[in-house]
């Protein structure tokens, strides 16, 4: 990854980071009052915040600017998948939950992904060496052990036959 290409990659993770709180809002406010809202997806959501703040450090601190267009387009496309989710909000039908917690998973897998190239990247980049990656890349392989854990507990209620 060239110098020039890193701010491109961190703002289209910056992106994707937005999408992702997006949807843990529009969860949060589906599930209120039930046992996912505060327990999963408000943590969930915390911890997603917090790396989307090391993210837009890392890119003042490369001297760049977030991008508007990555943002709105991701904030557009959550919007979109909300639609497919609102179609199945009942406690009996929960297919557009497992819809949502699919996104999230590709999402934190793709952040793990992030912090392993960045932690790379920082031998050649010296604004890059002050995270702890090893912490990071922890987070976001628990998150998703936790978000796949229920993900799987909904397919099952998804998928069994009555």
């Amino acid at each position: 990854m060239s110098k020039e290409e890193l701010p491109i990659y961190l703002k289209d993770h910056l992106a994707g980071s937005v999408g992702a709180l997006e949807l843990l809002d529009h969860l949060i406010e589906t599930y209120k009052g039930k046992p996912l809202e505060e327990f999963f997806f408000h943590n969930l959501r915390d911890e997603i915040d917090a790396d989307q703040d090391t993210l837009q450090d890392l890119i003042k601190k490369l001297g760049e600017n977030e991008s508007a267009v990555r943002k709105a387009g991701a904030w557009v496309a959550e919007k979109v998948s909300r639609a497919k989710i609102r179609l199945s909000d009942s406690e009996k039908n929960q297919l557009g939950l497992l819809h949502a917690l699919e996104g999230l998973v590709l999402g934190i897998t793709g952040k793990r992904a992030l912090w392993a190239a960045l932690a790379v990247a920082a031998d050649a980049v010296p604004q890059l060496r002050e995270l702890d990656y090893v912490r990071l890349q922890k987070r976001a392989s628990e998150q998703c052990d936790r978000v796949e854990g229920k993900r799987l507990e909904v397919a099952r209620e998804v998928f069994c036959v009555d």
